[in-house]
């Protein structure tokens, strides 16, 4: 029973788009309808597959931005000007549109409810999708873990959910901290330059307590954000990271 409920999982199914919703201008998510989809769980990620006519195929794995208690299947995709699969998802893809998903997949990069907190999510650019699930499960569930996401952007125009990162911000319990590194525009409230040990030290959970580090984002960024909150006293076992890097897109 358990192999043939994993063997189902993981088999490719028809997903439909049902909406497409711009974030930026290079960003992109897509709301599917999977009726085989099994439930997830916040953190996780979904392969995409796609076929050209002449049988060609290409597969990318996205982190899966909607909480599972939302009762739907959204990815936030980026596009890579010179990439197979996210241009097309990003500047051609539209609601009605079919294309095949497999998931959810990954069982270490996951918060639930019951794993309580204090949570640190620390994300860099699109490494911020992941931890969105988590933030939107925080909410969806009424938990009252205490929760820092400490945000990288390149410019304010390269922020994702920037109007949904305010709402969830004045949510009991939860902090948003957002810093740029090209450049503040008049009026920026946030920070700026990069995520360094100094940053981190300011916003992160006490080294003694019972909580989690979630990190995700390019690879440079990530070893740096781990080996920062090592050295702060933070346990290794209590930062669970997610990178990424070159893939074709």
């Amino acid at each position: 029973m358990a192999r043939a409920a994993l063997q189902r999982r993981l088999s490719w199914q028809v997903a439909e788009v049902v909406d497409s919703i711009a974030e930026t201008a290079h960003v992109r998510s897509l709301v599917l309808d999977a009726p085989g989809w099994t439930a997830h769980r916040a953190g996780q990620h979904v392969d995409i597959r796609l076929t050209a006519e002449d049988g060609y195929q290409a597969v990318r794995s996205y982190s899966i931005a909607s909480a599972p208690a939302e009762g739907k299947l959204a990815v936030t995709v980026e596009r890579l000007d010179d990439g197979e699969v996210s241009p097309y998802l990003v500047d051609e893809l539209r609601a009605g549109d079919k294309i095949e998903v497999r998931g959810p997949i990954g069982g270490y990069f996951v918060w639930e409810a019951p794993l309580g907190g204090p949570l640190l999510l620390v994300g860099g650019g699109s490494g911020i999708v992941p931890l969105m699930a988590i933030l939107r499960q925080r909410a969806a569930v009424g938990s009252d873990a205490a929760v820092h996401l400490l945000a990288s952007w390149r410019t304010a125009d390269d922020i994702i959910y920037a109007a949904e990162l305010e709402r969830l911000g004045a949510l009991d319990g939860v902090e948003i901290t957002q810093t740029l590194t090209r450049g503040t525009p008049a009026g920026w409230s946030g920070r700026s330059g990069r995520i360094d040990r100094t940053m981190l030290a300011e916003v992160a959970w006490a080294p003694d307590a019972a909580g989690l580090s979630f990190v995700c984002g390019p690879t440079g960024l990530v070893e740096a954000v781990a080996t920062a909150l090592v050295d702060l006293g933070h346990a290794a076992a209590q930062i669970k990271t997610e990178r990424f890097g070159p893939t074709g897109g």
